[in-house]
């Protein structure tokens, strides 16, 4: 398996952590009564400012795999793989990792700036494929 693909199989399994810690702060804050219902009525009780930022997070990442999931598949079915790709993918990675607590936490301006970080390898990754 090339690199991009590792980083990418790494990056769904962040996605699916992501969901879970979220999932589960929101069923001890607003209940699993909820959860288990079909949600016609908003929630008696409101998650937390910190589960609403995991949330945000988690969303944030579904939007930003996609891009990467589609350079990585580029990158590995036409062999390009390079020490380029492998490291913008690694990039990409790092910062999706990074931004779940700079989201959490509130780091400004840090959490924007590691959101640019991981764009950015994506976008280069997709610039190695079409070179």
């Amino acid at each position: 398996m090339t690199p991009e693909l590792t980083a990418l199989a790494l990056a769904a399994l962040l996605l699916v952590v992501q969901l879970g810690w979220m999932a589960l702060r929101a069923n001890l804050e607003v209940g699993s009564r909820y959860f288990l219902s079909p949600r016609d009525e908003a929630p008696t009780r409101i998650p937390s400012p910190g589960t609403l930022r995991l949330k945000r997070a988690y969303e944030n990442h579904l939007e930003a795999l996609l891009p990467f999931a589609i350079a990585a598949l580029v990158i590995a079915l036409s062999g390009q793989s390079s020490a380029v790709t492998a490291a913008c993918a690694w990039l990409y990675l790092a910062a999706r990792v990074l931004y779940v607590p700079a989201y959490l936490f509130g780091w400004v301006p840090w959490r924007s700036a590691i959101f640019g970080l991981g764009y950015f390898a994506t976008a280069a990754m997709l610039g190695a494929a079409l070179l």
